[in-house]
C-alpha cells in the first residue's frame, strides 16, 4: 500500500466512501491560528479537508509556545497564519492550505467571499470578530461551527442556515450565536476610575481607556471647548467652568508637545500632569478624603534619584512618611515593608541589570522602573504620532509600546494610591481581557469541532441526495423523522466541557432560534452596487416598491403592501425614515455605505421582518454602461414580525383539596350552601368534666367578626334574606313576607349559613 493510501485508509474506514471523497473537495474557512486553531488545523489537514483557507490577524508571541505547537521560538513576530500553514502542509501533502495574515472584518471579505465555502469553522478569541463571523454566515447561508475555551471549561456549537430555493424563503436550523445574549463586559464607575481608585484594575482601566485616549487619541478639546462656551452663555458656575477650561488648556498644551519634534521632555510633561498636578488639585477637596486615605503625589527627578518620600495622610489626618531610597544598582526601594510589593520588592537586584533589555512579562518592577518604562514608551508612541502615519494611537495588547505605557502608567497610579501593582503579564491579561488558556482543553475541542463538522457535510451530503431543497429545521415533524437527513440532524449536538470528573463531557440537542434574535430573524439579500453611483432612494424603491394609486383594497396577507414606510439603518446609524429624507438623493460611498457593510431596511409599524442587504461589488463582467446595481430577480418571502404575547392574568387556583358542592334543597325547603371549611376547636365542657363540647366560635377563634356579619347582613337584607344562627331558629311573618316580596320563592322557608 502506497504511503498516501495509508495515511488515509483509518479515515477512509471510519467515514466511509463517500464521506470521505466530499472531504477532498470541501472548501473550508478556518479564522483564528491560535490555540484552539493550531490544533485544529492539524486535525482537518490530517482528517482529509481538502482546500482549507486559514486567516489570522495575529502575529506569534513568546507567551504562544507553550500551547500553540505549530509554532517555535525563531518564529516569534511573525505571522501566524503563514507558520501555521508552513508547519502543517508536510502533515498531509494532497491538502491545499490558503494563509491569510489580515483581519477578517475587512471589506473584502465580504458575503460574496464567505458563499465561496462549504463550511466554516470558528477558532476566535474576542466577541466582537465572532459576532461579525455569524452574521456573515446567516447572510451567505454557509453553516458555522462556533468554539471556545475559558481554562478547563470549553463549548462547540453548530449554527446552520438555509434559504429554501422552491419557496423563495430563508429557513433556520439552529438559533445563531447572537440569539441568546452574551454577558456585558464588566464597567465601573467613572468617578472610582477617574479620582478614587481602590484596586489594580481600576487603574489599568485609567491608563488604558482614560489616559491612552486623552493623550494619543483623537482631539476633544474643540468640542470641549464649545461645549463650556454654552454653558457660559447658560449661566452656570463660572468658577467650575474657568477650572474645567484650565484643566482642557492643560492638556491640550500635553498633546501638543507629544506630536512637536522640537519638544525633548514630552515624557516629563505628561508625568507632572497626570502624577502631580492632577492628583494635588484631588487633595484639594477635603470632604473626599475624610473617610479613605488620599492619593500621594509623586515627583519625577526625585524618584529618577532614588530621593523620593512618599508622604501620606492617614483617615485621621496624621501625616506619615515613607522614605524610598537608592538600591545599589540605582533603583528606588521604600524601606517600610507596608508599601505595595509589586513597586518596591527585590525585583531591583542583580537580576534587574541582567535582564535590563527585557524589562517586562514576569518580573516585579519597582517605582523607578515604572517610571523609566513610562518614559521610555511615551517617547515611542510620540514618535509614532510625530511620522504622521498614525494621528491616532489606541490600545492594543499585542502592541509593545501601548503595552509598556499602560503597564507603567497603571503602577504608577497604583503607587500614589497605595494600590500593590501589577507585572506586565498581569497588565496585559487584565488590560486584554486574556482568559488562561490550557492545552488540553483546546485540543479536546479542536476534536469536537471536527466531529460536528463532519456531521454537517454528511447532513448536507444526504439532502444533495433527495429531493429536498433545503435542510430540515432543528425540530424536524414526525413525518420525516424517519428519514436519513433529519437522522443526521438528530446527530449534531451542542457540546459542553464541565467540571464533572464523572461526565467532562455534556451534550444537548440543537435549540431553534430566537424569535426576537436581531440577527438570524432578518431576511439577507446580496445587494451588488457601484457605490460610487448608487443612491440610497433608488435602493429603497427597488426593495420596497412605489406604493399603488389606490391601495385601499390591497390585503397583507402574502407580503407587505409597496411602498410601505420604512426607516434605513447602516449599523447604528439612522439613514432615513418617514419624517427624514435627505439621504434618499446620496449615493451610498457618500453615506459611507461601502463593501462588506449591511444596510437594513426596518418597517416603520413593527409588522414585517426586517430586509438586510449585503453591499458587494458588481460583477467583473458587468458593462460601464449597465445599470449601477443589481437585486435578486426574486426577492425573500417576508414573514411577519414576532411579537411576544403578554401573559394573561389569571385567577389563581383553588389551593384546598376538598371540592365544593353546589347548594342543594332538601325535603323542608331549606338551601344548604357549604361553608368553607373552619378548623373545629375542641374544649372542655364548662363543668370541667373533661368532655369535649362545641360551641360557636369566636371572631378571635376564627369565625365570622361581628362587622363582618353586619355587612353580610345589610346585602342579603337588600335581597330579601335574613342570616340566622342555626335551622331550628323561626322567622317571623314580617320577614317572610318581605323576602317573599324581593323574589325568594315561597316554598323556601330559610337559608342557612353555617358558621361552625
Amino acid at each position: 500500500m502506497s504511503t498516501a493510501k495509508a495515511r488515509s485508509a483509518h479515515a477512509k474506514a471510519i467515514l466511509g466512501a463517500e464521506l470521505f471523497e466530499k472531504l477532498a473537495h470541501t472548501n473550508v474557512l478556518l479564522v483564528g491560528a491560535g490555540g484552539i486553531g493550531c490544533e485544529l488545523l492539524k486535525n482537518i489537514v490530517l482528517t482529509g479537508f481538502g482546500k482549507i483557507t486559514l486567516l489570522d490577524l495575529d502575529t506569534i508571541d513568546i507567551s504562544n509556545l507553550n500551547r500553540q505547537f505549530l509554532f517555535r521560538k525563531k518564529d516569534v513576530k511573525q505571522s501566524k497564519a503563514l507558520v501555521a500553514a508552513q508547519t502543517a502542509a508536510p502533515f498531509n501533502p494532497n491538502v491545499r492550505i490558503t494563509p491569510i495574515h489580515d483581519n477578517i472584518k475587512e471589506p473584502q471579505y465580504d458575503v460574496q467571499w464567505f458563499k465561496q465555502f462549504d463550511i466554516v469553522l470558528n477558532a476566535l478569541d474576542n466577541l466582537d470578530a465572532r459576532r461579525h463571523v455569524n452574521k456573515m454566515c446567516m447572510a451567505a447561508q454557509v453553516p458555522l461551527v462556533e468554539s471556545g475555551t475559558a481554562g478547563y471549561l470549553g463549548q462547540v456549537q453548530p449554527l446552520l442556515k438555509e434559504r429554501n430555493l422552491t419557496h423563495h424563503i430563508q429557513q433556520d436550523q439552529t438559533e445563531c450565536f447572537d440569539c441568546i445574549p452574551k454577558p456585558t463586559p464588566k464597567t465601573f464607575p467613572v468617578c472610582t476610575i477617574r479620582s478614587t481608585p481602590s484596586q489594580p484594575i481600576h487603574c489599568i482601566v485609567w491608563s488604558k481607556s482614560y489616559l491612552m485616549g486623552q493623550l494619543f487619541g483623537e482631539d476633544e478639546n474643540e468640542s470641549a471647548s464649545e461645549e463650556l462656551n454654552q454653558a457660559e452663555k447658560d449661566g452656570e458656575n463660572a468658577q467650575e467652568i474657568a477650572t474645567l477650561r484650565k484643566e482642557a488648556e492643560a492638556f491640550r498644551a500635553v498633546r501638543d508637545a507629544l506630536r512637536s519634534p522640537e519638544s525633548a521632555d514630552a515624557a516629563k510633561l505628561v508625568f507632572e500632569k497626570v502624577f502631580n498636578s492632577d492628583i494635588k488639585n484631588l487633595l484639594s477637596m477635603s470632604d473626599m478624603w475624610k473617610s479613605r486615605a488620599p492619593p500621594t503625589p509623586l515627583e519625577y527627578d526625585a524618584i529618577l534619584d532614588g530621593s523620593f518620600e512618599k508622604t501620606r495622610a492617614n483617615v485621621n489626618g496624621n501625616a506619615t512618611s515613607t522614605p524610598v531610597v537608592a538600591s545599589k544598582d540605582g533603583n528606588a526601594v521604600a524601606s517600610s515593608s507596608k508599601v505595595p510589593s509589586a513597586q518596591t520588592n527585590g525585583a531591583s537586584s542583580g537580576h534587574a541589570s541582567a535582564n535590563k533589555a527585557a524589562l517586562k512579562d514576569q518580573r516585579s518592577l519597582s517605582l523607578k522602573d515604572n517610571l523609566e518604562l513610562f518614559i521610555s514608551s511615551t517617547n515611542r508612541l510620540a514618535a509614532r504620532l510625530r511620522t504622521g502615519n498614525e494621528p491616532t494611537i489606541s490600545f492594543d495588547k499585542d502592541d509593545d509600546d501601548t503595552l509598556d505605557f499602560v503597564t507603567a502608567a497603571s503602577n504608577l497610579r497604583s503607587y500614589a494610591y497605595g494600590i500593590d501593582g501589577k507585572t506586565r503579564w498581569e497588565v496585559k491579561e487584565m488590560a486584554g481581557n486574556i482568559i488562561p488558556a490550557i492545552a488540553t482543553t483546546n485540543a479536546i475541542i479542536s476534536g469536537l469541532i471536527v466531529l460536528q463538522a463532519l456531521h454537517v457535510l454528511r447532513l448536507k451530503l444526504k439532502s444533495s441526495t433527495t429531493s429536498s431543497t433545503s435542510l430540515p429545521s432543528a425540530s424536524p415533524s414526525k413525518s420525516s423523522r424517519g428519514s436519513g437527513t433529519s437522522q443526521a440532524l438528530s446527530n449534531l449536538r451542542n457540546v459542553h466541557i464541565q467540571f464533572k470528573p464523572s461526565v467532562p463531557l455534556s451534550t444537548i440537542r440543537l435549540s431553534g432560534p430566537n424569535p426576537e434574535c436581531g440577527v438570524c430573524r432578518d431576511v439577507y439579500v446580496v445587494l451588488q452596487c457601484d457605490t460610487t453611483r448608487t443612491t440610497l432612494g433608488e435602493v429603497v424603491k427597488a426593495v420596497v416598491g412605489e406604493a399603488p394609486e389606490d391601495d385601499a383594497d390591497m390585503m397583507e396577507e402574502d407580503g407587505p403592501k409597496p411602498g410601505r414606510e420604512v426607516a434605513v439603518y447602516e449599523s447604528q446609524r439612522v439613514l432615513c425614515d418617514p419624517d427624514w429624507d435627505d439621504n434618499l438623493e446620496r449615493t451610498l460611498e457618500s453615506l459611507n455605505v461601502t463593501k462588506g457593510k449591511f444596510l437594513s431596511i426596518v418597517d416603520e409599524d413593527g409588522e414585517w421582518s426586517t430586509i438586510t442587504l449585503a453591499i458587494c461589488d458588481l460583477p467583473p463582467n458587468h458593462p460601464a454602461d449597465g445599470p449601477s446595481f443589481i437585486l435578486p430577480s426574486s426577492l425573500p418571502k417576508l414573514s411577519k414580525k414576532y411579537k411576544p404575547v403578554k401573559p394573561r392574568a389569571e385567577t389563581p387556583p383553588m389551593t384546598g383539596t376538598k371540592r365544593r358542592r353546589s347548594p342543594v334543597v332538601d325535603d323542608d325547603g331549606v338551601i344548604d350552601i357549604e361553608p368553607s371549611p373552619v378548623k373545629k376547636k375542641a374544649r372542655t365542657d364548662d363543668n370541667g368534666s373533661g368532655e369535649l363540647g362545641k360551641r360557636k366560635m369566636t371572631a378571635s377563634e376564627g369565625g365570622p367578626s361581628p362587622n363582618k356579619r353586619r355587612r353580610l347582613g345589610l346585602e342579603l337584607e337588600e335581597e330579601g334574606l335574613v342570616i340566622l344562627d342555626d335551622a331550628n331558629e323561626q322567622v317571623d311573618m314580617q320577614t317572610k313576607e318581605t323576602a317573599i316580596k324581593n323574589g325568594v320563592p315561597e316554598d323556601v322557608d330559610v337559608i342557612v349559613i353555617e358558621d361552625d
